[in-house]
């Protein structure tokens, strides 16, 4: 078959699941790591063979075969994550759907939920990953990272509530002064008799606003119970999963679920990366993040970690040694402590990373150097 016979082949293709699925246009192409997950790869399958009669091109890696998805086999979950990055490296796939991701420091996901009260879509930012050690600073990232994946998912002009968590006074004082400052943010109100845009849990249940902002910790909780309220808590039924790391200047699309998750949650989660996908997710990120930074998004963040800071403070700078790859780490590390942990590393001559995985903080190093900077952090007391 020549060249152009294979490309009008192609068009008749993309026409023909257009037909089906009412979605024209190229399919976006969607890795799923399949292996890892508490119900069985069968779940997996499941879950990308629903995906794919929604008109998502499902690249499945894993060990399972369906006619309906296209099957990268691996031998087991370190050589499907290896494989995974590998696409996204090379642009093969436009996204992938995994269950645990390493992001760095400044990448968090927005997680989709659907509501119980009310039946409501809710994005809540943000749920795995942390979008800065400092807790304001990253609460107040968070919220443009559910602006921008709403919008990436067709809301133009999303509502945005802050729930009423430790540090939410301070992270509405933020954003409400960027947003006089010129970047467009429309507020939420409270469904409870005094309003506001710091919410409660009866908001939470009704999905009060499109966005609802929190710390990533308490993100995660929320997502899990609303996920899997209806079954217990050991199958995460409903919604889209713990969604993609948004971050300024990254641009790997990468959306987390859970070994709890279920095939119809996976199967959402698969829909919901090729609609960012089409809806242009990092373009919009790009252009969100420039209009934060010109209503003076540093400025902000600055003055609020001013306020919480005595006078008189005066943080020592230690150099970072040597930059080397870090292939190991250490795990247990509490997230406001990941830079000066970080800073303990430095001081000793080992180059060191913080770093979000599935089960929470990390600090990364090299090899060589796990087993010093193991003891190094147990005598400073960040590890046991």
């Amino acid at each position: 078959m020549s060249s152009l016979e294979k490309k009008v082949a192609s068009i008749f293709m993309e026409m023909a699941d257009g037909v089906e699925t009412g979605q024209f246009g190229a399919r976006p192409k969607i890795a799923l790591t399949g292996m890892g997950s508490e119900h069985g790869e069968e779940n997996s399958m499941a879950a990308a063979v629903l995906a794919a009669e929604a008109g998502v091109d499902v690249q499945y890696i894993g060990t399972f075969e369906d006619p309906a998805v296209t099957t990268i086999k691996v031998a087991d979950d370190e050589e499907g994550h290896a494989k995974m990055d590998e696409l996204l490296d090379s642009k093969e796939i436009d996204g992938a759907v995994t269950m645990h991701y390493p992001f760095p420091i400044g990448v968090s996901t927005v997680g989709r939920v659907i509501t119980p009260a009310l039946g409501k879509e809710m994005f809540i930012a943000n749920t795995t990953g942390t979008s800065s050690s400092d807790r304001i600073e990253g609460m107040i990232l968070n919220a443009i990272s559910g602006i921008i994946t709403a919008k990436a998912c067709g809301i133009a002009n999303p509502t945005v509530g802050i729930l009423n968590v430790d540090g939410a006074r301070q992270t509405e004082m933020a954003l409400k002064e960027i947003a006089e400052n010129g970047y467009p943010i429309t507020f939420a109100e409270s469904s409870r008799a005094d309003g506001g845009c710091v919410l409660r849990g009866n908001d939470v249940l009704r999905g009060t606003p499109d966005v609802l902002v929190t710390d990533s910790l308490t993100g995660n909780v929320l997502i899990k119970m609303l996920s899997a309220f209806q079954t217990g808590g050991s199958f995460e039924a409903t919604g889209y999963g713990y969604g993609p790391g948004i971050g300024k200047g990254y641009d790997k699309l990468v959306l987390i679920i859970s070994r709890a998750s279920g095939a119809p949650l996976i199967a959402n989660a698969l829909k919901f990366a090729g609609q960012l996908v089409k809806g242009g997710v990092f373009k919009i990120a790009a252009a969100e993040f420039a209009a934060a930074e010109k209503a003076g998004l540093a400025a902000a963040i600055e003055k609020r970690k001013a306020s919480a800071k005595p006078a008189a403070e005066a943080a020592e700078t230690v150099e970072a040694p040597p930059k080397e790859p870090c292939t190991s780490s250490i795990p247990g590390i509490e997230v406001m402590d990941l830079e000066d942990a970080v800073q303990v590393l430095w001081k000793a001559g080992i180059y060191a990373e913080s770093g979000m995985g599935c089960t929470g903080p990390l600090v990364m190093m090299s090899d060589a150097n796990f087993a010093k900077a193991e003891e190094l952090l147990k005598e400073a007391g960040f590890i046991g």
